[in-house]
């Protein structure tokens, strides 16, 4: 199933028709859902509503900040989207709203991020004599065009540029950038390596956790100690990307399989003292995976480790 990507404008929607185009191809991993607009004259809305879209547009002007917003997030959710594209949407968004959207919003800003954040960036790295500008695809969070950068395109200012025949250029950049950007972004969350990466994190966070090889898997244990918990990929053939975790056993494994059989399973060789947790299924509960690995931390740990961890209750 593809990604369904809701897309913010406000004017001529160029970065929304490359998004667009790029998702005809028939390997895209996502497709977009919605063209939404802040201006009802906005370009852009023409664009899509050739090419097929839904569109929704209203103006802000006498709204406060939440109340607009949260008629946004009411169309973004009636479309069912799973992630939203910033492409041109001046506006500065609600915290509440960026939260409600927290690791599923990107935008595309020109400009080399950390660097010249708002507004008139292009004036900004003319004036101070800077090689290159560029735009940066990055994930949005409450602070202005401040969230973690995915990708960047750097764009040499040549002898001579002004505002406007560089901006020509980073806009060109942008056309080429945002799409494969997006599309690595919604699909990271089955990428074999973001989720090992993602598990490694919250495993080695853990007291003296370590990390080895163990039947060909990734391991993370107590250093001299047991493991709680391998990284499974493809196992013995079975398709999965999954954390195998350690649980009190079968009658736990078997409520967790009943509870949801897509997602939890008895792991061949492991017994009825482990269970695994697929990975690849698009909508991970990180949160949930990191009280796992604690649970089955606390499983193999010794009491006076577990003691020092400040953890009173017992697996």
């Amino acid at each position: 199933m593809k990604a369904r990507v809701a897309v913010l404008i406000s004017g001529a929607g160029t970065n929304m028709a490359a998004l667009l185009y790029a998702a005809k191809a028939a390997d895209c991993p996502y497709e977009l859902v919605l063209v939404a607009s802040n201006d009802p004259d906005a370009p852009g809305l023409a664009i899509a509503e050739a090419e097929g879209l839904a569109t929704w547009s209203l103006s802000h002007k006498g709204l406060d900040r939440d109340a607009f917003d949260a008629l946004v997030d009411a169309q973004l959710r009636a479309a069912k989207a799973d992630f939203v594209a910033l492409a041109g949407y001046m506006r500065i968004l609600s915290d509440d709203f960026v939260g409600r959207w927290a690791g599923r919003m990107v935008n595309i800003h020109p400009s080399l991020l950390p660097l010249y954040k708002g507004l008139n960036t292009h004036r900004q790295a003319i004036d101070a004599g800077d090689r290159f500008g560029g735009c940066s695809v990055h994930i949005v969070t409450p602070g202005v065009d401040d969230g973690p950068v995915l990708a960047q395109t750097a764009v040499a200012i040549v002898a001579g540029d002004t505002v406007d025949s560089l901006s020509a250029r980073v806009r060109i950049a942008e056309h080429q950038l945002y799409p494969p950007t997006l599309a690595a972004f919604v699909s990271r969350e089955r990428n074999p390596d973001y989720l090992l990466g993602r598990v490694r994190d919250l495993a080695m966070a853990l007291p003296e956790a370590d990390e080895v090889s163990s039947h060909g898997m990734p391991c993370f244990g107590i250093v001299k100690g047991k493991k709680f918990a391998y990284f499974t990929q493809d196992h013995h053939g079975d398709g999965k990307t999954a954390l195998l975790v350690k649980i009190s056993g079968a009658d736990e494994q078997a409520a967790l399989i009943e509870m949801d059989e897509a997602r939890y399973y008895r792991p061949a060789y492991f017994g009825d003292g482990w269970v695994g947790i697929r990975l690849d299924l698009g909508d991970t509960d990180w949160d949930a995976i990191g009280e796992w690995l604690r649970k089955s931390w606390l499983a193999v740990a010794p009491k006076k480790l577990a003691g020092l961890m400040g953890v009173a209750d017992e697996f």
